[in-house]
């Protein structure tokens, strides 16, 4: 497997919109376990926002980064 067809597999259309299906599935659920008590405080900060915007791009990347091993590993056999 290639650096290239990897990148390439990792753009994909269906790639990226099922990375984004998943993202928007587990990100909200990884915020309520990761920020609880700031949610039930009610205590938003700039911090808050961009640690949960930074949580969106872990299930994002994580599905992506599989699909795109998968697509690659398909197209060597």
């Amino acid at each position: 497997m290639t650096l290239s067809i990897f990148i390439k597999n990792f753009f994909r259309k269906d790639t990226t919109l099922r990375a984004l299906k998943v993202a928007f599935v587990v990100a909200p659920i990884l915020i309520l376990i990761n920020h609880f008590d700031t949610i039930m405080n009610r205590d938003f900060h700039w911090v808050f926002y961009l640690k949960s915007i930074i949580t969106f791009f872990v299930p994002y990347t994580v599905s992506a980064f599989s699909s795109a091993m998968a697509y690659s590993q398909s197209v060597e056999k």
